[in-house]
Formats: C-alpha cells, structure tokens, sequence
C-alpha cells in the first residue's frame, strides 16, 4: 500500500522536490499528501502549491507560546493520516509531546555527520573544527535535538579552498538530494524500522550507519 507522507518544511524546499520527484517516478512508493511550512513566505510552500499538494501554513510566530505552536502542528500532521513525518529543512525545535505522538515514524536530514555538529551553523562548525569530512545524516527524530539513531550518512572531503556556501552546496547537491529520498523509500517499503531506540533494516539491527555504497540504483 503506497505509504502517505507529511512533509514539514521552512525554507528553499530542495529535499522537498527531491522527495516529490522520487514518489513521481516511483523510487517511493509514497505520496505527499501535505506540506506544512511555518514559514508562509517560503519557496517550499510556493514549490508545493504548484505541484499541487495540499498545503498549510502554520506561522510560529502567530502562537503565544511553543507548547502552543508544537499542538497546532501535531494537529495539522494528524489531520493528513500520515504513516510518516518527514522534516525537510523544517527549522523549529519540536518537544515532547509532538515527537512522542508521531515516534517511530519519523525521519529527519541534518547536515553534518552526526553525532557531530548538531544545532545550525555546521558548515561552518565543520570549517572552524578543521575537519577533514562532512556530510549529512538521515536520522529518527527523538526528543533529544538531532540525536535519534541514524539510519544513512553521506560524506564528502573538505577542501582547503572551500567556504561555508560552498561546502553547503556540495553536501547538499552530492548527499543531502541523494540519501533523503533513499531512506524515505526504505521507510515506505517496510525495510526500516526503528524500535527501543535502535534502527533495523531488513529486520536486522544496524550496528552502525549506513552509507552511500547502500545506495540503490536511482538514488
């Protein structure tokens, strides 16, 4: 059965069109049912809105407090009967209670090589640490911020010449387009599965990471 997917977005929307493209050719056997942005001025919802998904935008800054914010999203999510959440570039810290209601069944892309570099800013974290590798993690979301087990990395050599844009680009144009819409095809087909905080693939359990040799062919 093709899985129903909830996007949740705040910015350009690449990882989104890269997600929507895959479920069109059939890479994921899914369908984005709706994107929701918190963002209302964001490329990712005008992306959306033309492709013809059903969107909804839910500004943060219109709610009193972040409880208050995280229940209207929960409710949102709810409403589109999602078997998964995708966060793809959605920039808001999510608590407890929203985590706990979708837990399981949901994925996040965070630029950086877990656990390495957490929070924002980590090209540029990864330039002033001097690291020699950097890349991107699909992970499961927890409560704990960027800290779910990881089910695929991808990395990339840092260069002497580059800078934060263009090291951002290159993660995202070699790695991030590539592996998100790999795991999310994994997650569809049931070959994916998170439980007791430990990531199984193909019902067995992942010892560590998986990279882009797993890659199948398309992705």
């Amino acid at each position: 059965m093709t899985a129903r997917l909830c996007v949740l977005v705040s910015g350009r929307g690449r990882n989104l069109r890269a997600l929507h493209a895959a479920c069109a050719d059939g890479r994921i056997d899914g369908c984005i049912t709706r994107v929701v942005c918190n963002q209302p001025q964001a490329a990712a919802l005008e992306f959306a809105e033309q492709a013809g998904i059903a969107c909804r935008p839910l500004d943060h800054r219109g709610f009193a407090t972040r409880a208050d914010f995280d229940a209207a999203l929960a409710d949102a999510v709810a409403e589109s009967q999602p078997d998964w959440v995708i966060l793809a570039g959605f920039m808001r810290v999510l608590g407890a209670p929203f985590v706990q209601r979708f837990g399981g069944r949901m994925l996040n892309i965070h630029p950086s090589l877990l656990p390495r570099h957490r929070g924002l800013h980590t090209h540029r974290s990864a330039l002033e640490a001097g690291d020699a590798e950097h890349g991107a993690s699909v992970h499961f979301v927890t409560d704990e911020l960027d800290g779910g087990p990881v089910v695929i990395q991808g990395a990339c050599r840092v260069h002497p010449e580059d800078d934060e844009a263009g090291l951002a680009e290159r993660v995202m144009s070699d790695i991030e387009l590539r592996i998100y819409p790999q795991a999310v095809a994994w997650a569809c087909a049931g070959r994916v599965q998170c439980r007791q905080s430990t990531v199984y693939f193909d019902g067995a359990p992942l010892r560590a990471p998986l990279d882009m040799t797993a890659l199948e062919e398309g992705f």
